[in-house]
């Protein structure tokens, strides 16, 4: 049987730990005199501006840009990215166009002309009034529209995202 193997015997992959590369030593070690420098230049001196982000002393991006803070400016940060987006459907659409005691799902929603995009979460919201009893099935709910689906006798199920 082979060699055991367990936390004594663990070691990184062959060729995945080198040496560190020691530099000024000798013409023979091919990183002697200028240390792999090369000649002269802003990289050749010490304290080289050598970070991520260096733009070669142009005006840095973060410079040239415009400050201007918050979501509400158009020209400010991108903010979008940030955004959690939902559909909203309202009570009143719900009542119009499903009949009492139908299943309200995504789906339906979409095929009755209502949210549209597959991948956006829907949110249920309490605009309009509702009189027929619904089984709506959604990724969210106002307080004030689980409030009315449950009066008027339907239920309300979370969907997770």
């Amino acid at each position: 049987m082979g060699e055991q193997i367990g936390l004594h015997s663990l070691k990184p992959p062959a060729g995945s730990r080198k040496p560190r590369k020691r530099v000024g030593r000798g013409h023979g070690s091919g990183m002697g005199k200028t240390s792999g420098r090369g000649h002269k230049g802003a990289g050749s001196r010490s304290g080289a501006k050598d970070r991520a982000r260096f733009e070669g002393g142009q005006n840095p991006i973060n410079m040239r840009m415009r400050k201007l803070r918050g979501p509400n400016k158009k020209q400010s940060m991108p903010f979008e990215m940030f955004r959690t987006h939902t559909q909203p459907v309202n009570l009143a659409d719900l009542e119009a166009r499903f009949e009492s005691g139908a299943e309200v799902t995504p789906e339906s929603l979409k095929a009755h002309g209502l949210a549209q995009k597959r991948d956006v979460p829907v949110k249920v919201l309490a605009r309009g009034e509702l009189t027929k009893p619904l089984t709506v099935q959604a990724h969210g709910f106002s307080a004030a529209a689980r409030e009315r689906i449950e009066a008027a006798g339907g239920t309300c199920v979370i969907l997770e995202s």
